[in-house]
């Protein structure tokens, strides 16, 4: 590992095909797409996009709907692969992007919780051993046998972050993580990042919320329409993307 590098980003290009015109339901798609009146455009949803995180860093993304964060965190992550260029990773990643998206809705929260630890690799033998720890952290002590699908999008977001960040990964992703729950939640989940953050865990974060980044993370890029308009400190990228 170069330098401690433990995310390399080089030359990331993404392009996507997009329908030039709105489709308001699934059978017009279907017609336009059988009498070929349907027209694509390829648009850039990231370009030529470049940075490094190293071990033990908290790296800070920020941008206005649409400039590319979610998509750029789905490519480390490897659920994309970009049209051009590379996203390196360098030790055990654990995504918390679209949080309670694994979960299997028809099976109680108890039972997802073995079933993401098996999809994770972990044994049935070590997701007993801290079961009760993931339980407690997520508040769901009353709830734990009720099937997901009765879950709010809140309980679910909270189970799935308990689960990622129970085992401390060397690199760790968030996409609006810190958004669920109330506050005093947020406020668990913050500590939680800080102790990994004091694990050496490496964790890129996106947010809206400027004032979590601030606290956060070490070094921000402001990704603008799929570029890069800002790489920096965290307090000069901030006060930089506040005044826009």
């Amino acid at each position: 590992m170069e330098n401690d590098v433990m995310v390399r980003v080089q030359n990331v290009t993404m392009k996507f095909n997009g329908a030039t015109e709105k489709i308001d339901s699934i059978k017009e798609y279907i017609i336009k797409l059988f009498k070929r009146s349907l027209h694509f455009q390829l648009f850039n949803a990231l370009t030529n996009v470049s940075f490094e995180v190293r071990k033990g860093e908290v790296l800070g993304l920020v941008g206005l709907n649409g400039s590319g964060k979610s998509t750029m965190l789905k490519i480390i992550s490897g659920i994309m692969k970009p049209t051009e260029g590379t996203a390196e990773i360098y030790g055990s990643l654990s995504p918390l992007i679209e949080l309670g998206a694994g979960f299997d809705p028809d099976l109680t929260g108890r039972e997802n919780i073995f079933l993401n630890g098996s999809l994770l690799g972990y044994s049935k033998e070590f997701m007993e051993s801290i079961y009760d720890e993931i339980v407690s952290f997520a508040e769901l002590e009353n709830f734990i046998d009720v099937q997901i699908k009765n879950y709010s999008s809140g309980m679910q977001a909270r189970l799935g972050f308990a689960i990622a960040t129970v085992v401390k990964p060397q690199i760790l992703i968030c996409d609006e993580v810190l958004a669920v729950g109330d506050y005093k939640f947020q406020k668990k989940c913050e500590e939680r990042i800080q102790e990994l953050m004091s694990g050496e865990t490496t964790v890129i974060l996106v947010s809206h919320s400027i004032e979590q980044i601030r606290k956060l993370c070490d070094r921000v890029v402001w990704l603008e329409k799929g570029n890069v308009r800002m790489i920096g400190p965290c307090e000069e990228v901030c006060d930089a993307y506040e005044k826009e």
